[in-house]
């Protein structure tokens, strides 16, 4: 390793355990910031007797820098796709196409297939308070259920937004551990796709069982309803659907090509991820003019790029801290202690990953930083395990989704405007995202034991 930080294998064990503790504890019992949460444990570690403080403040800037420079533009971008989209009526427009694909009869399936796609560039509060007055207007519709409606709905949008980049979370976590962003978008978004099926299944299934009337102070909210045309539908998809590409086009290309080629070097760059997703803002800001005109040209070039930047901040903030941990950790002997540890207990160690990502999400409540976590944790491990980067870092978003409850953000949200009582949002929220990430892992785990991770 090239920065020692300490040698001492109690000092770290006991040093790491702590700084995880004071982590969830000041998350889960004072309500702290999670940057704050993080950033004052890493910290107090440099002052435990025996850490080398010169090593450790080298460790943590190199970390923080070198984890932060590969990704920052990248989220930026991301955020501002998914501002222009939510103007623009993208998002709606998505979700129409799903209903004309698959039909109004399978509405429930239509929501579910639009919360895919959407998830991918959408936050999903932000996505779900978009859709909520066509879910209800749907509902209505339909004589069925919001549990129905949009449970699967609700559980898809999560799943894409733990699992597939460029969205943060997972974006953040493939730059922790250093994992192809081609294969994880390729392999996270069919893994998504069977666990959102299977929450579709989980809605069908439980959906008319539980107390959730649909509300009709919501109609009229929506987009169509307000008189609002649609965006066009290739149009709509596009900032999402062409940097995918882009990205994966890179995977591709080195798997395909002699490395040097001029092809070679042509698809690398279009694949970057900054070009890719600088792209797909084109596409939005051309998108986003076509439909509103010279009405939001001063907050196109202000405000919503002001509003990227704040959605922004805090992931790129925690991301270098998670990257922080990550190297101090690297200049300990923890990583083979853990390492040993896990292998000693005979379960393989794709699980460790997986039940940190849990463990994240469940006591901070959110699925960002619960994979940010766990791939913060898992990457010093990589190198001395068999485990892939891609593996690592979709069995921890696979985590992250398990399970949405009372102190996420994301469960109030839909909860609230669903107008569902809170034991019904127990079973429908709460059960769905257990479902999508159990039946995630499930895919991970067979890519995995495969060999195709």
């Amino acid at each position: 390793m090239d920065t020692v930080v300490t040698e001492s294998v109690p000092l770290t064990l006991i040093g790491f355990a702590a700084v995880i503790v004071v982590l969830f504890f000041l998350i889960a019992k004072y309500r702290w910031h999670v940057f704050i949460a993080l950033l004052l444990p890493i910290v107090l570690f440099a002052f435990l007797p025996g850490v080398d403080r010169g090593a450790f403040v080298e460790a943590f800037t190199t970390g923080f820098g070198g984890t932060i420079e590969e990704i920052a533009v990248v989220i930026v971008l991301g955020s501002l796709i998914a501002e222009l989209l939510k103007r623009s009526g993208g998002v709606e427009r998505i979700t129409d196409s799903m209903i004309r694909f698959v039909g109004r009869r399978r509405m429930p399936l239509a929501l579910t297939l639009a919360g895919f796609v959407i998830g991918i560039a959408i936050f999903s509060d932000v996505g779900y308070v978009i859709l909520n007055p066509l879910v209800h207007g749907a509902a209505i519709a339909s004589g069925s259920t919001m549990g129905t409606m949009a449970t699967g709905l609700v559980g898809a949008m999560q799943t894409t937004h733990a699992m597939v980049p460029p969205t943060p979370g997972p974006l953040a976590a493939a730059a922790l551990v250093d994992a192809d962003l081609g294969t994880v978008i390729v392999l996270g978004s069919a893994v998504t796709l069977v666990a959102s099926l299977a929450g579709w299944g989980y809605a069908m299934l439980i959906g008319s069982r539980v107390t959730s009337p649909p509300s009709k102070e919501f109609l009229g909210e929506s987009f169509v309803e307000k008189g609002q045309q649609l965006p066009p539908l290739g149009m709509s998809y596009a900032p999402i659907v062409v940097p995918l590409i882009l990205i994966a086009g890179g995977s591709i290309a080195n798997l395909t090509m002699e490395e040097g080629t001029t092809a070679h070097q042509l698809l690398t760059f279009i694949s970057w991820p900054v070009f890719a997703l600088g792209v797909g803002v084109v596409i939005a800001y051309i998108l986003s003019i076509r439909m509103t005109g010279k009405k939001d040209s001063a907050d196109r070039r202000d405000a919503w790029v002001e509003e990227a930047l704040r959605g922004s901040a805090m992931i790129i903030m925690v991301t270098g801290l998670g990257g922080s941990l990550s190297e101090i950790l690297k200049g300990t002997p923890a990583v083979d202690v853990i390492a040993d540890g896990v292998a000693s207990t005979g379960l393989p160690i794709i699980f460790l990953p997986f039940v940190l990502g849990i463990v994240g999400n469940i006591i901070t409540g959110s699925t960002t930083v619960g994979v940010i976590t766990a791939a913060s944790i898992t990457a010093p491990l990589l190198g001395q395990v068999d485990l892939s980067p891609e593996a690592a870092m979709l069995a921890a978003a696979a985590g992250s989704i398990i399970i949405k409850y009372v102190n996420s953000s994301y469960f109030w949200v839909c909860t609230s405007l669903s107008r569902m009582p809170l034991r019904s949002a127990m079973i429908c929220y709460g059960g769905v995202t257990l479902v999508n990430g159990v039946v995630a892992m499930l895919g991970v785990l067979a890519l995995w034991g495969t060999g195709v991770i």
